[in-house]
């Protein structure tokens, strides 16, 4: 009798603990987060960082599952995605939905804010107007990112923009379309997961992006130039759906909020630090990393004046009101 009631007990114990672990997989909540970034890109080690700060202090109630290189949806989906609850949560670059509102393509005007330190206050005096802009499209912002300053890669000598007339031209947002036209190149729309082999194939021929993109895209095994212009700092933006993340407990909001302003303050200390490194593995893999000539700088200036204007015209008062504030910083 003894024995039986030892076995009943253990059974018992076991079916107790099998209903707990149980319950506790039940308890937990799945997140899926695309990225259209490579995984050695130092954007989604970050999101990776971010996402296993969450689960850590959410105390596993929350995973979040990062997917890299457009595995999910591509870039200029994964917007619609999470607007939609396809995914919980998303990384774009914001630029690329400026057709949508003019708030999100401030950080593309080129020679507005060409530092990081001058890119971060240009975010602060913007962050108002694209939280809002997100939040009427179901969208929270959790944080923002910077890549490296932009400069130009061609596999030819540029002098002046004169010289970037009839090149294939990169485009991946209504700024570098804007470039485009001005200079007298040919817009070619490109995604940054398709750039290696629109550069093997030679769909394109001259772009303008980060030393970050390059060496991601092994940019050296088509093009032989950069001219480090540094005429803009995009940002990359992390947002939930708002109803996803209503869905959550307050302790577990408020692990997702914390570990996002780890991931923001990660990110710029990233984007500043591996800026010069990028550069480095440019030069050792045979790009003629340059300074633009004097020329070269005030076409480009002369660009970003006029682009500045049309970017002014489509923001109107909103536009102006971010400007006024990022000039008294």
């Amino acid at each position: 009798m003894r024995k039986m009631i030892s076995t009943l007990v253990r059974s018992g114990l076991a079916g107790a603990a099998l209903l707990a672990a149980s319950g506790a997989a039940l308890a937990q909540t799945a997140w899926v987060l695309p990225s259209a970034y490579p995984p050695a890109n130092y954007h989604v080690e970050n999101l990776m960082q971010f996402a296993k700060d969450v689960e850590t202090a959410s105390g596993g109630k929350l995973k979040i599952t990062v997917h890299p290189s457009a595995s999910l949806f591509k870039a200029p989906d994964i917007k619609r995605a999470v607007q939609t609850g396809q995914a919980q949560a998303g990384e774009v670059l914001i630029s690329l939905h400026e057709n949508e509102n003019p708030v999100f393509g401030i950080d593309v005007v080129p020679f507005l804010a060409t530092s990081f330190d001058a890119s971060r206050k240009l975010y602060a005096a913007s962050k108002p107007a694209i939280e809002k802009a997100l939040d009427a499209q179901g969208l929270k912002l959790l944080y923002a990112a910077p890549w490296p300053p932009q400069g130009i890669f061609t596999k030819k000598d540029v002098n002046s923009t004169a010289d970037l007339k009839g090149l294939k031209w990169r485009a991946y947002n209504v700024g570098t379309s804007r470039i485009a036209d001005l200079v007298g190149a040919q817009p070619v729309t490109v995604q940054a997961a398709e750039l290696p082999q629109a550069l093997a194939t030679g769909v394109i021929d001259g772009l303008m992006t980060s030393s970050a993109t390059g060496v991601d895209s092994k940019i050296w095994e088509s093009l032989t130039h950069y001219y480090d212009t540094q005429a803009w700092i995009p940002k990359n933006v992390i947002f939930v759906n708002k109803a996803a993340f209503a869905g959550l407990d307050p302790a577990v909001q408020k692990a997702v909020t914390d570990a996002a302003a780890a991931a923001e303050t990660r990110g710029w200390a990233l984007g500043a630090e591996k800026t010069s490194a990028y550069m480095e593995t440019l030069k050792k893999n045979g790009m003629k990393v340059l300074e633009p000539s004097a020329d070269l700088k005030k076409g480009l200036a002369d660009v970003g004046a006029k682009l500045t204007e049309d970017w002014l015209k489509k923001a109107g008062a909103d536009g102006a009101a971010i400007l006024d504030a990022y000039k008294k910083m």
